[in-house]
């Protein structure tokens, strides 16, 4: 909603902050180990021939190159293994699908986990990195043993598809890189691959653990594992990441602060979001929280204390543009169609509101049905989920400049007011969480 990076591809508008360069602003050196899939902003760039505008899988701005390795771009990896006389295709998705025919230490996971403990184990100084791995994901083919750690015979079945649904979901249906296989047996071999990814990412990040006992870094070294999308497994009939079920977007969050008092072993039932790990790492590393955060600092929940307050519900968002691409003489500004080719949840404990750009919406009842597929049917609820929907959009609108005031002498934030500032505080409307409500003269 704010950074309006809508797909790969879409360039980060620079003027944003992000977690490098709050790392860089601490006094470390954020190195990256991966990828990190993010398009330069091409006002940045050096001219039309820049390289960094051919290919999605740039670098964050503010992240130091310590192995540069994604999907598209394997290539050491795969220099690495021509050289031990494997022969691979040249097609990086290809080379990846072929990870099952060799051993795991030949992975490209294992690879990248190579490089980083290679790494820290060259640190003489506070370090902060970022290992940014590629599996789990498709292609379904897990690492040498790995690919035979789950017998496809045991997996569990998808949760099908509901007959009445929304027409994105049928839409998704009919694409052959989304819709599931509809051979039960191929849909349990992609299963038990994909648990054969999930245990070697397990597999790799034991290494990592190891490498830190080792080197006497474990006891002060933050550690947060999470991950970009989560993947559908054939439920509802599809595969990947695509829509709008909670099984794109319920991921991982992981967390260990080796600090005195910290809580140790606790589930957070709370619901949490990725956007809180940028605050949250700010206030571990002793710097402000950048004013453009929608995310909340996890300190509480990491201090074993209840925070004062806490969100009710987790929001996500999809964008489907690159899908539909309007032509023709008016296509802009007068055609709008590809800001309505949106979507935005709201997920609470008992229900899920999925509101569609285009107007349509749908509702979940998730207390008598989770697996999303009995419809909330109360007129009442369904107003109170819509108006929490609308709610958080006002929310979350840009605030770059909104915390600034330029009067009275200078340029100062709405908490710093001048002592002769002309406004009024008028106490806030009880129960709501303000100090007041500021007007002005």
């Amino acid at each position: 909603m704010n950074h309006r990076v809508v797909a790969n591809g879409t360039p980060l508008d620079d003027r944003f902050d992000n977690i490098a360069r709050a790392a860089r602003r601490a006094g470390y050196d954020p190195t990256l180990f991966g990828y990190t899939d993010q398009s330069i902003d091409p006002r940045e760039a050096l001219g039309p021939d820049d390289p960094r505008l051919q290919n999605y899988e740039e670098v964050l701005p503010g992240f130091t190159e310590g192995s540069r390795l994604g999907p598209g771009r394997p290539t050491a990896w795969i220099e690495w293994l021509r050289g031990l006389g494997y022969t691979l295709p040249d097609d990086a998705m290809a080379a990846i699908a072929t990870e099952s025919e060799r051993p795991a230490d030949l992975s490209l996971s294992a690879f990248l986990t190579d490089e980083f403990i290679e790494w820290l184990g060259r640190q003489d100084r506070p370090w902060f990195a970022h290992l940014s791995q590629f599996r789990p994901h498709e292609p379904f083919a897990a690492a040498g043993e790995f690919s035979r750690m789950y017998d496809p015979d045991d997996m569990p079945d998808p949760i099908a598809p509901a007959e009445d649904r929304h027409w994105l979901h049928s839409a998704f249906l009919r694409q052959p890189l989304l819709a599931a296989p509809t051979d039960p047996v191929e849909m349990r071999r992609i299963k038990a691959q994909y648990y054969g990814m999930i245990s070697e990412a397990d597999h790799q990040l034991g290494r990592v653990w190891a490498a830190l006992e080792a080197s006497g870094q474990w006891d002060n070294t933050l550690i947060v594992v999470t991950s970009d999308h989560g993947e559908q497994l054939g439920d509802h009939g599809l595969i990947q990441k695509f829509g709008f079920f909670d099984a794109s977007f319920h991921i991982l969050g992981l967390v260990r602060d080796p600090r005195p008092g910290r809580a140790r072993g606790v589930v957070v039932e709370d619901f949490t979001e990725n956007v809180d790990w940028l605050p949250t790492l700010c206030e571990a590393m002793g710097i402000g929280i950048p004013a453009q955060c929608d995310g909340l600092p996890l300190t509480s929940f990491l201090e074993a204390r209840a925070p004062d307050w806490w969100r009710e519900a987790a929001f996500y968002e999809f964008d489907w543009r690159f899908s539909f691409i309007p032509s023709g003489p008016h296509a802009w500004p007068r055609d709008r169609r590809l800001e309505r080719q949106n979507l935005a949840v709201r997920r609470t404990g008992s229900a899920a509101y999925v509101q569609f750009g285009d107007g349509s919406w749908l509702a979940f009842d998730l207390k008598a049905d989770p697996t999303w597929r009995t419809p909330l049917t109360d007129p009442a609820r369904i107003l109170e989920e819509a108006q929490a929907m609308l709610v958080w959009r006002a929310q979350h609108l840009d605030r770059t400049m909104t915390g600034l005031l330029v009067e009275a002498g200078g340029i100062g934030r709405w908490p710093d007011m001048p002592a002769d500032w002309s406004g009024r505080i008028y106490p806030a409307p009880e129960g709501r969480p303000t100090d007041g409500i500021a007007t002005h003269d």
